[in-house]
Parts: structure tokens; sequence; C-alpha cells
């Protein structure tokens, strides 16, 4: 009888192993009820927005969903993220639903592009979508031959997915070129969207067993029947990095972020401050990295910081911390100009922050300058100016007691014991001296 040798049998081991892995795997997929993964992109459309898009098609195609559910409300934000999230909607293995909700919710600007690109696209009956003529992310407008070429650029994208979903491509266009806005009654009439659904339960229930037309030709036959929704949460990490994307959330931790590394090093031991500073700091600088930042705006807040500095050493009666103020306030407005009014600083929030910080740095500022200028209470040196008594006649040698001290002491003038003496300078262990007149 032959016997396998080692090798042979580690490779049956391992096949028989994998074969019941994918066994147990597809069992298990086959026992748990078919789930429909829901997606909220109720935030401005930014990187960490579309880095959680991606990861929750990711999580449909490992779970095996039915379908995605991308529900959509937002006023807009920047192309390149919103370009993302198109390529990975067209790009999905599983049916990717795009629905405007609940009522009254909107998919202005980018999210018109994302709300088109899906399988299935429908609307809450109050909603509204459109509006997407592009914006320069600094605020400023585009000369005509540039805004030609953007312009022209994005009707194409849009286009270029919107016929071959078999929807109004045209009447697309015109929501890019002429910012036109449709709400959801005239979008489904103008063949912009196929249904307006109250809420995500109907909508399955409505598309349940429909065949629809994948972005790579394939006619896939929906199954919806029984699904259950899965909301697809952002992760806590994507959650805080969203929160800090906020503008205004990222100009108040880089105040904070200077402002604690200031008292850090004015006051070293504190630690606390330190520690908050260069975290707040940190964070401020991932939000300017991925935001529209204008320069002049921070060069404008660096200055601000620079006249606080003076109107604590300078005498300018108030006119430093003004202008400080001014160049501050104006700085904060000018710092992040996005295409929408939820990526820019309000100035509100420059105002709230402009003052108090002025008013702190010009009093911490202060601090150190005094406490720099103030005589030293302690050391030889602080004996100058300083009265005491002679304790023996004093001229080439004596003794004199200063502050309880007993000194070694010469004058310039012969001073009889007892008399009062006033120090004059300090030469290593032995002091110089002059007799203090005695007023009538």
């Amino acid at each position: 009888m032959r016997i396998a040798n080692s090798g042979s049998v580690k490779s049956i081991v391992s096949k028989f192993a994998i074969r019941n892995s994918q066994f147990a795997l597809a069992f298990f997929l086959l026992a748990q009820p078919p789930s429909v993964i829901q997606i909220n992109l109720d935030d401005i459309v930014h990187p960490i927005s579309a880095d959680y898009v991606r990861d929750g098609l990711e999580r449909a195609k490992e779970t095996g969903a039915r379908a995605v559910i991308v529900r959509i409300n937002t006023p807009g934000g920047l192309a390149d993220s919103m370009r993302e999230i198109v390529e990975a909607i067209l790009t999905s293995p599983v049916p990717v639903i795009t629905w405007v909700g609940p009522s009254g919710a909107r998919a202005a600007s980018a999210g018109f592009f994302v709300l088109l690109a899906g399988d299935v696209a429908a609307m809450a009956p109050g909603g509204n979508t459109g509006a997407a003529h592009p914006v320069s992310i600094t605020g400023s407008q585009f000369d005509d031959v540039m805004e030609k070429k953007i312009v022209s650029d994005a009707a194409a994208y849009l286009r270029s997915y919107t016929a071959k979903r078999g929807r109004n491509a045209a009447l697309a266009e015109l929501g890019v070129t002429e910012s036109r806005s449709f709400t959801a009654d005239e979008a489904l009439k103008e063949n912009l969207i196929d249904a307006v659904v109250a809420d995500a339960p109907e909508l399955l229930r409505q598309y349940d067993g429909r065949e629809i037309r994948r972005f790579d030709g394939r006619q896939v036959r929906l199954d919806l029947s029984n699904a259950e929704i899965e909301v697809f949460e952002m992760s806590t990490r994507q959650r805080i990095l969203s929160r800090v994307l906020n503008p205004n959330i990222a100009l108040v931790l880089a105040l904070i972020g200077l402002l604690g590394l200031y008292i850090e090093i004015s006051h070293p031991g504190l630690i606390i401050p330190g520690v908050a500073g260069a975290i707040s700091l940190l964070l401020a600088l991932f939000a300017f990295n991925l935001l529209p930042v204008n320069w002049s705006g921070a060069a404008l807040i660096l200055l601000a910081i620079v006249l606080f500095v003076l109107e604590a050493t300078v005498a300018s009666h108030g006119i430093l911390a003004l202008g400080g103020i001014i160049a501050l306030v104006v700085g904060g407005l000018m710092l992040v100009e996005g295409p929408i009014p939820q990526l820019r600083i309000h100035f509100a929030t420059t105002l709230a922050v402009a003052i108090p910080l002025a008013v702190i740095t010009v009093f911490l500022v202060r601090l150190v300058y005094l406490s720099q200028r103030r005589k030293s209470l302690s050391g030889r040196q602080s004996m100058v100016g300083e009265t005491g008594v002679a304790r023996t006649d004093v001229h080439k040698d004596g003794k004199v007691l200063v502050h309880g001290e007993y000194w070694n002491a010469f004058s310039a003038a012969p001073i009889p014991n007892g008399a009062q003496i006033r120090v004059v300078a300090v030469h290593g262990l032995k002091v110089e001296v002059e007799a203090v007149e005695k007023k009538e």
C-alpha cells in the first residue's frame, strides 16, 4: 500500500479546509435574512463623506446585500469628492438606489450629480434638486474662457452617465449650464428620476421584482422582498473628522492650538495647554489640508497675532489691538471660501473668536513682558540701593548690616560706626557703601 507523503497530506487538508470555510460562509449568508444597506449622505460632499460612501458600498459587497440605498440630503460640496462618489456608485457590484429624502430634503449642486448616478433615482415629495453650476472653490469669479471650460467639462461628465441610464440628459445639463432646479414632481415628469417615494420601505416595495439595467449593460432583477434595511453609520473617526472639516470649527481649533502652544512656551511645565494646543492645531491643519484655503486669509490671521503681541509691549492706546481684531475678522472670512456657504467661515464665528483672543493674548503677553522687566528680588544685585547700618568704622574696610546680614564693606569717604549707609555696588563678597544723609 502506498502512503501519501506529508506534502500531499497538507495539500489535501488545506483544500478541505478552504472548501469547508466557503461552505460555512455560504450557509451563513443563506441563513441571514436579505438586507439592504442604507448610506445617509447628510453632510457636505467632501473627502470624508466620499470615504464613508465608499465604505458603505464595500460593506454591501462583503455582506451580499440585495441593494444599496444612498439617502441624499446635501447642499453640495467639492467637485473632486463628488466624482469619487459617482465613480463608486457606477462601479458598485451591488445595485444602487439614490433617494433624496425625507420630504423636504435636497440634492443640490454636487448632490444633483450623485442622485443621477444611481441605478434607480428617486425623491421624496417636497424635495428639490439641481442648481449644479460650477463655482470657484476660492469664491472668486472665473474669467469667461475658464468658466466655459469648467462648465463644459461638468456638463459632459453628467451627460456621460445620465444618458446611459436612460434619463433626460439634455434637461440634466441645464442644471449645470443654467443652474436650473427641479422639484420632485418636475424631475419625475421630465424623466430625470424614476419615482417619487415617501420613505425607504415603500421604495423597496415599489421596486421589488423590477428589472433594471446596470451601468455595464447587464439586466438585473431586484429581489427586495422581506429585505431588512441596515443603516450603515459613519465610523467614530469619520464622524470626528467630518465635524473638523466644518471651516468654522477648523478656525476655532487653529486659534485654540496657537494660544495653547503660546501658554505652554511662556509657562513651561503646565503640560495641559501644550497637549491640548498641539492636538487642536493638528486637527485644524488636517482640515485646512482638505479645504480650499486662501493663503491671504492665513497671512492676515498671523498679522493679527503679531499686532496683539505688539499691543502688549507698545503703548498704542488700543490702536494695535483694534487693527489686530480687524485683521483677524477679515482673515477669517477669507481663509476658507468654498463653493457653497456651508464651506465658508461665518462673520459671527470670526467676531466671536477675535475679541476674546485679542483680550487673552494681550493679557498674557503683557504679564510676560512685565515679569521680564521687573527687577529681580533675589541675588546680590538686588542689594544695590538697599540701606543698612555700619557696625564698624568703614573706609578701606569695615562691616555693615544689610537685610539682617553682615557684609564686608568699603567706602570712598570714612563712615563712623552706627551711621546709616546705602549700598552703591556689589563686588563679589564685598559691598561698596555710602553714608545716608539724615534729614533735619
